[in-house]
């Protein structure tokens, strides 16, 4: 049995995790952690989830690499320089593993997957990512990871910018810019999590799009990065590897 906690346990993501360690037949939940709680509650874990806040999770994933406790994050806000820090700190601590992933939906990942092999067939692309308004950051992790991963794949290409006219506009009116590709974001009541790639050439668009209608979707890919991560120490971004899709 491989021992689970989590932290972030009672918001809505942690506490669908809570429900699917304690369902999955190979896995223990050992321990449930929430904001203002001790976190020595998680220790003897051999996986600590972490569906925080961005303000929380690297005091949090310090913690645990202190103790060498691998961990699944799905927590957002990375960027190069946090990913670094994780390195670094994790170097101090060969045997312990630590996976971020921007998504754990299956789907979500295929979807960045299918989007980065089209993107050099195409000289117009565009992300459009919607989600429930009580998400903290724009653009959503999965936006940014898949306007990057669009973006080498052009450049591999050898395509150049995204031809784009604007002269004039209100300020936001065209989006955030994500190496060079342009994401929207949508907060809207109602919504779980939901992402349109849009591809477009001339005589033709291709739009790309995966729903979560219900946050179960995420549990598989959870359940998946915390087997994982038991045999890849250091950092690893994305459970694309463990899906077999690098």
């Amino acid at each position: 049995m491989i021992k689970v906690a989590v932290f972030g346990a009672k918001g809505r993501m942690g506490a669908a995790v809570c429900q699917a360690v304690e369902e999955a037949e190979d896995t223990e939940l050992v321990g449930a952690v929430d904001s203002g709680d001790d976190r020595s509650a998680a220790l003897g874990a051999d996986v600590i989830v972490d569906f925080t806040t961005p303000d929380a999770v690297m005091d949090n994933l310090s913690w645990a690499i202190s103790h060498d406790i691998n961990t699944v994050v799905g927590t957002t806000g990375f960027d190069d320089e946090r990913y670094q820090t994780l390195r670094d700190q994790l170097a101090n601590h060969p045997s312990t593993g630590c996976l971020v992933a921007p998504n754990f939906s299956i789907g979500a990942v295929l979807m960045m997957h299918f989007a980065e092999q089209a993107a050099k067939f195409y000289e117009s692309a565009e992300i459009i990512e919607l989600h429930h308004p009580n998400k903290v950051d724009a653009p959503s992790g999965t936006a940014r990871t898949t306007a990057t991963k669009i973006a080498a794949a052009r450049q591999e290409a050898g395509l150049g910018e995204v031809p784009d006219a604007t002269k004039s506009q209100l300020d936001g009116a065209r989006g955030a810019v994500v190496d060079g590709v342009h994401v929207h974001g949508v907060r809207l009541r109602g919504l779980i999590a939901h992402q349109e790639v849009l591809f477009g050439a001339e005589g033709e668009t291709l739009t790309i799009r995966h729903d979560s209608m219900d946050r179960v979707s995420f549990m598989s890919g959870v359940l998946t990065g915390v087997r994982g991560v038991l045999d890849r120490p250091g950092l690893t971004i994305g459970i694309e590897g463990l899906l077999g899709l690098e």
